[in-house]
């Protein structure tokens, strides 16, 4: 990645861990307006870090969920 996808992930990392530590769903989308302010190329990597690292949670539940399953199954 470059310098600035590797940042934006970083901060979307971040931002996603305060957001669910503090129970702020609004946070992330403070985070994208002052992004967004200076520089909308960072902005835009941000919010797309933010969007896959939300559905690779989401997936890896999915996943989980998955195998619970199987493994009560073979209880």
């Amino acid at each position: 990645m470059g310098i600035v996808e590797d940042l934006a992930d970083d901060l979307a990392k971040d931002a996603l861990d305060a957001a669910h530590r503090l129970e702020d769903e609004k946070l992330v989308d403070a985070i994208s307006e002052i992004l967004g302010a200076s520089s909308t190329t960072a902005q835009e990597a941000f919010l797309t870090a933010t969007r896959v690292r939300r559905a690779e949670a989401r997936a890896r539940e999915f996943l989980a969920r998955k195998l619970a399953k199987l493994d009560e199954g073979d209880a």
